[in-house]
């Protein structure tokens, strides 16, 4: 049995300790906004944070997890930043047909998490491992140069 963090949650996953977390989150725990892409970390469209890092969840083995906070794309909104970029999301008609949106929003939101004013290189490095079959990589970076969100440290600072 397996303790993790996911969403804020503490649940427990009765999964072998080499079962990538992709498969836990979506067979085990109903959390099915993380896709499978590719199953070889290269596509992005399995992408979660982990500690706030973007990570493959498909290649990611649940026996590698310790105490680190899983976010998932069912929890992003719950963020500044995330309700930031999923209000430019839909303000630059992003999505097409769908499919790897969750990962490049996963994508999208740790880069801006720690880099509220990212230039063409840094947005390119960040997104560079999310694939679009539809190509939407113009209005993925218009919607990303767009954010627009409050620092919840900028008020602490004050």
């Amino acid at each position: 049995m397996k303790t993790l963090n996911i969403n804020g949650n503490i649940v427990q996953a009765d999964v072998a300790d080499d079962t990538p977390l992709l498969w836990v989150l979506r067979d085990e725990l109903g959390l099915t906004g993380t896709k499978y892409g590719c199953g070889i970390a290269q596509c992005g469209a399995c992408t979660v944070h982990m500690d706030g890092a973007p990570v493959r969840s498909c290649s990611l083995p649940i026996g590698a997890l310790t105490d680190q906070k899983i976010t998932t794309i069912e929890a992003i909104g719950e963020t500044p930043v995330g309700q930031a970029v999923q209000k430019a999301w839909l303000e630059h008609e992003v999505v097409q047909c769908g499919y790897c949106q969750s990962g490049q929003i996963m994508s999208a939101t740790a880069l801006l998490a720690n880099n509220s004013t990212p230039s063409d290189s840094d947005i390119d490095m960040a997104m560079s491992g999310n694939i679009c079959r539809c190509a939407t990589y113009t209005r993925i970076r218009s919607a990303i140069k767009d954010v627009q969100f409050v620092d919840a440290m900028e008020g602490a600072s004050s």
